[in-house]
């Protein structure tokens, strides 16, 4: 296959089989070839003898041809790189000499990876960020909890271009999830950015999932002000890059912990910075709330608040070698 856009995407290659990857893959399965390369060899056999059931959002079945080696997939149209930014390097590393032909589509939190895979291979590529999210029950069966879009456009350090982006948003599309593609997604990129860098890493320090209390505002010690705040010096940073936002990320804050509740019940989102905190894992916030306190110091424009927050974090971390 080449990259020409007037030809069908038939072939996804998934790498990564944690949540956002089993969506991607299981719902892809059914408008095209699915396959994924996965860590485990356990993880491989299983997608293979069982394929890969979704609940939740979507009911779906797919058949999975899944491999810990990528010259074991054959040619393949789309690559999603799925896997937390900490195994981005990994993965492309990987992937190196393997699909001459296809578009590589990164889905991480924060900002970074395509410089990564581009080291690794001239494939084009497009950027992107997600908003849904899942629950992975097994190697082979993953639960769809919030059905919102992915935004995807060409990354503008490659050469991919906006008609590849909307052919994958098509794609996505067709197997029943939700994509947007931007012709600059920068803007989307960095309301996502500033929106993940705060509560990720408020919810690893509180251990609290993304809940109301996030939004709440009306007493000076409310989690909402300094969630505000902090939001606040991103989209100053944001400003002072030249970037103007595509989505408010306080609004966004709010509109997701109200996604959900019905009556007594709240929603009550783990992210993953929280997941790996729980879990004693090297977290993501070198490349999310790291990013903007990075671009803060280029520019000269104070982020006391997200400094604080990254090297809280940070410290986190490091408590867990003493």
């Amino acid at each position: 296959m080449s990259n020409d856009v007037t030809q069908p995407i038939r072939r996804t290659c998934v790498v990564g089989g944690g949540a956002i990857g089993s969506l991607f893959a299981g719902h892809l399965g059914s408008v095209a070839v699915s396959t994924v390369l996965t860590r485990r060899a356990e993880h491989a056999d299983r997608l293979n003898a069982e394929g890969l059931r979704v609940s939740g959002k979507s009911n779906l079945h797919s058949a999975i041809i899944a491999s810990t080696d990528p010259a074991e997939l054959g040619d393949v149209d789309l690559v999603i790189i799925a896997t937390k930014t900490t195994a981005v390097e990994a993965s492309a590393r990987a992937l190196q000499g393997h699909f001459p032909y296809a578009t590589v589509m990164t889905v991480q939190n924060g900002l970074g990876c395509e410089d990564v895979v581009a080291r690794y291979g001239d494939w084009p590529v497009i950027s992107s960020v997600t908003f849904m999210s899942g629950r992975r029950l097994s190697d082979s069966h993953v639960e769809y909890e919030l059905d919102t879009a992915t935004w995807l456009g060409p990354w503008a350090g490659g050469s991919a271009s906006f008609e590849q982006a909307q052919a994958v948003e098509r794609l996505i599309t067709a197997s029943g999830l939700k994509a947007k593609a931007f012709p600059d997604l920068l803007p989307a990129q960095w309301s996502k950015l500033i929106f993940n860098a705060v509560v990720n890493t408020v919810a690893a320090l509180s251990d609290l999932p993304h809940v109301s209390a996030f939004a709440r505002r009306d007493l000076p010690t409310d989690l909402g002000c300094l969630v505000e705040a902090a939001m606040d010096e991103g989209k100053r940073v944001a400003a002072a890059s030249g970037v103007e936002l595509f989505e408010d990320p306080w609004e966004m804050n709010v509109k997701a912990t109200r996604h959900g509740q019905t009556g007594n019940e709240e929603y009550a989102h783990a992210p993953s910075m929280l997941e790996d905190v729980r879990a004693r894992r090297a977290t993501e916030v070198d490349w999310i709330t790291g990013a903007i306190v990075r671009e803060a110091n280029r520019l000269g424009v104070p982020a006391p608040i997200n400094e604080t927050l990254y090297r809280l974090v940070k410290a986190r971390e490091l408590s867990w070698s003493r």
